[in-house]
């Protein structure tokens, strides 16, 4: 664990350890779940090896109460082969009463067994993902979000990434293994990971066979959307156009998917507006890491610089991924925002406390001015009779100095300067 580096989930673990009998953290693959995990454990089973899987399987069938046998708090990693687990761990949580006895890790959601208690009170779900650029160290973290929700103005900061690296961070993605090594063997290590998840994953969640190259098909049509509110029609046009395939076989793929933590669309914010103008419902398509896209789409570093176009929307889809982060970190959800007269935000984040802010993602500076204009029309479309005004509006770009610019107050904040 030399070269671990502390994730923000960890302080929402410890958190939910004081409160519930057993966490479940689920994620994709390879994004840090049982590193993570193990670091608050005194007992880790691993049902990912063949013989552990065997035993616990055979304990499940005869005598499930004896898969819980260690010193506590017990791991179970990949705990969704063996389902059984579930209502074994709420039954003993509501025997025992006793908090943090229990850590579930997953990269896949389990079958559906209608059966199956909720565990309410007992057991609580938390989503991990791959690495902000924050937890990677590359970001200064000279702007926090959560200041800014307080009601900082003066910022400033000096991002030390140029755009040459946001090209390859948004190809090697956040996956803790690839940031720690070099940058050729974390370019390969990304594209084996992707290998990996159309070759076996795909199939493995469900047990259902699924053929890679349809699997390839449907995730590169899907990043040829990425950030955008494309139709599951539009996707499905896409994938016909270098095959046939049915809306069922699509959805059949997608839902995989889905179960895997790969696909992570950001739903539509309906506020309270002044006008009567109808607000856009679909979901903006999205991957839980930028570089799923990238291998999708078969893209280098240099083949992101060369078409400036698609390195817009990766990018887009990079600064989705921390906000997201560092949202759920500050007890937030992300939205987007975008009304039937065209005026949208990429990212609406909305606090539980009602508090809610306004982002526009610009990879460069020349559309810095058309963006803060947006956001201040949606400001103005807002009905603040009815609900509070944003907290502020920021314009994410990947330049390198944060400021407020004086005109109207709009942020501009680098995603090298960003932390939760």
């Amino acid at each position: 664990m030399s070269d671990y580096l502390p994730r923000l989930i960890e302080s929402e673990i410890a958190m939910q350890s004081e409160v519930m009998g057993c966490i479940v953290i689920e994620g994709p693959k390879w994004c840090g779940k049982s590193t993570t995990a193990k670091r608050f454990a005194k007992t880790v089973i691993e049902l990912q090896f063949s013989d552990v899987f065997e035993k616990y399987q055979l304990l499940a069938a005869n005598n499930a109460r004896k898969m819980l046998v260690g010193e506590k708090p017990i791991v179970f990693d990949e705990w969704q082969k063996i389902p059984a687990l579930w209502d074994a761990i709420r039954a003993e949580v509501d025997t025992t009463r006793e908090k943090g006895q229990y850590i579930l890790t997953g990269s896949a959601k389990p079958k559906e067994d209608k059966n199956r208690h909720s565990g309410r009170g007992r057991i609580v779900k938390i989503v991990m993902r791959p690495m902000s650029l924050w937890e990677s160290k590359e970001s200064t973290g000279e702007i926090s979000l959560s200041a800014l929700f307080k009601g900082e103005t003066k910022i400033s900061g000096d991002a030390k990434l140029d755009i040459d690296r946001i090209a390859f961070i948004i190809c090697r993605g956040g996956w803790p293994e690839a940031v720690c090594m070099n940058d050729k063997n974390a370019l390969l290590a990304a594209k084996n990971n992707f290998k990996a998840l159309v070759e076996e994953d795909v199939t493995d969640v469900d047990e259902i066979k699924r053929d890679p190259e349809r699997a390839k098909k449907v995730l590169r049509s899907y990043a040829r959307q990425i950030s955008s509110l494309a139709s599951i029609r539009t996707i499905q046009q896409d994938v016909e156009a270098g095959g046939s395939m049915d809306e069922k076989t699509l959805a059949s793929y997608i839902n995989a998917f889905r179960k895997l933590f790969v696909i992570e669309d950001v739903l539509a914010w309906s506020p309270k507006l002044r006008s009567k103008t109808v607000i856009r419902t679909s979901p903006k398509r999205q991957y839980v890491d930028p570089s799923i896209a990238a291998q999708a789409l078969g893209a280098s570093p240099g083949d992101l610089l060369d078409d400036v176009n698609t390195f817009g929307l990766l990018f887009e889809s990079l600064c989705t991924r921390d906000l997201r982060i560092y949202a759920e970190k500050l007890g937030g959800t992300i939205y987007h925002y975008h009304d039937n007269k065209d005026l949208e935000a990429d990212v609406i984040i909305h606090l539980d406390n009602g508090d809610w802010a306004a982002v526009e993602i610009k990879l460069g500076g020349h559309q810095i001015d058309e963006a803060a204009k947006n956001l201040l029309k949606l400001k103005e479309r807002i009905d603040s009779e009815r609900m509070r005004e944003p907290k502020f509006l920021m314009i994410l770009t990947g330049l390198d100095y944060a400021y407020r610019r004086r005109e109207d107050g709009v942020f501009i904040v680098p995603i090298g300067c960003l932390k939760e």
